[in-house]
C-alpha cells in the first residue's frame, strides 16, 4: 500500500485508525460495503494480477472490485500499514456442500491478533462475507452488521491439513459451513497458484460464469450469479429476478454493485442472453 489515504477514501472511512479492535471492525465493514465482490476478469479471460500496484490501480483507482485474494490482500496492506499484526491464512471452502469434503486451498482471508488476542476478518466471500471480525473463539455466537456467524473448533482435524476451524453462517434455523481454516501462515507466493487456477483455468467457476455481489449498509446482501439477481434482506426473506437484457445487466452491475465496469466487457456479458 503506497496510499493509505486513497484506501480510506475509497472505502468511505473518515474517522481515525489505529491498531485496535474499533478500527479493524470499521475498516472490516466499509470495506465490505465500498468494493463489491467480482469476477469480470476472469469470466472475460483477463488474468488476476495480485501486485500492490495491480490491486491498487484496480479496486481503489478503477472503482472496480474483485475476489478473496484481491480483497484481502489489499485490506491487509492497510492493516499493516495503520501497525496491526496480521497474517494471510488459506481455507478449503465447504459451502453448498459436506462439511467434511476435502477442497482445495482456494480462498484467502487474515488472521489478526489483537494484545494476544486471535481474530479473523474476511471482505472476500461473496454474498455471506464478513463484515465484522470474528474473535477465534469456539461455539461463540457472534453478531455481525450481515447475520450471525460463529467459529467450531474440530480437535479431530488438528494436524491433519483438513482445517480445524469451521466457519459458520446461521441462516433461518440452520447454521450452514462456509470454509475449514487453520491458523497456518500463508504468505504471499502460497496465493499465487490459486489465484492462477481460479483466474485462467477453464474448469474454474470464477472463468465459466458471472458472480458479483455486495453486503449494503441498510443491511442487505445483493449477489448476482449470471443473469439472476438476488437481493436478501435482514430478515432472510430475498427479492429475486432475471435480469432479461444486457442494459439490464449492465445497470445491475453499476448501479447496485457499484461497480465502474472496464472498456470492452460487454462482448463477455452478451454471452450470458
Amino acid at each position: 500500500m503506497t496510499d493509505l489515504s486513497a484506501y480510506l477514501t475509497r472505502i468511505g472511512h473518515t474517522g481515525p485508525v489505529a491498531p485496535d479492535l474499533p478500527t479493524l471492525r470499521a475498516l472490516t465493514y466499509a470495506h465490505a460495503t465500498a468494493i463489491p465482490f467480482e469476477n469480470l476478469d476472469p469470466f472475460s479471460g483477463v488474468p488476476v494480477l495480485l501486485g500492490p500496484a495491480d490491486l491498487r490501480a484496480k479496486l481503489i483507482d478503477d472503482r472496480r472490485g474483485g475476489y478473496c485474494f484481491e480483497h484481502n490482500r489489499l485490506l491487509k496492506a492497510a492493516l499493516d500499514e495503520i501497525g496491526f499484526s496480521t497474517t494471510g491464512l488459506q481455507a478449503r471452502v465447504v459451502w453448498g456442500g459436506p462439511d467434511d469434503a476435502v477442497t482445495a486451498r482456494g480462498h484467502k482471508l487474515l488472521h489478526v491478533d489483537l494484545d494476544g488476542t486471535d481474530y479473523i476478518t474476511d471482505v472476500g466471500f461473496g454474498a455471506t462475507t464478513l463484515t465484522a471480525p470474528l474473535r477465534v473463539a469456539s461455539g461463540v455466537e457472534q453478531e455481525t452488521p450481515h447475520g450471525l456467524f460463529r467459529l467450531v473448533h474440530d480437535p479431530d482435524a488438528t494436524g491433519s491439513g483438513r482445517g480445524a476451524w469451521r466457519q459458520q453462517i446461521r441462516l433461518g434455523d440452520e447454521w450452514r459451513s462456509t470454509y475449514r481454516f487453520d491458523l497456518t501462515p500463508a504468505f504471499p507466493v502460497d496465493d499465487e497458484a490459486p489465484n492462477w487456477f481460479l483466474s485462467t483455468a477453464p474448469t474454474s467457476h470464477f472463468v465459466t460464469g458471472l458472480t458479483a455481489a455486495r453486503p449494503t449498509r441498510d443491511g442487505r446482501r445483493l449477489a448476482l450469479n449470471g443473469r439472476t439477481f438476488t437481493a436478501y434482506a435482514a430478515d432472510g426473506t430475498a427479492d429475486r429476478r432475471e435480469l432479461e437484457s444486457l442494459a439490464d445487466l449492465r445497470k445491475v452491475l453499476t448501479d447496485e454493485l457499484l461497480i465502474e465496469l472496464p472498456p470492452g466487457i460487454d462482448d463477455a456479458l452478451a454471452t450470458l442472453f
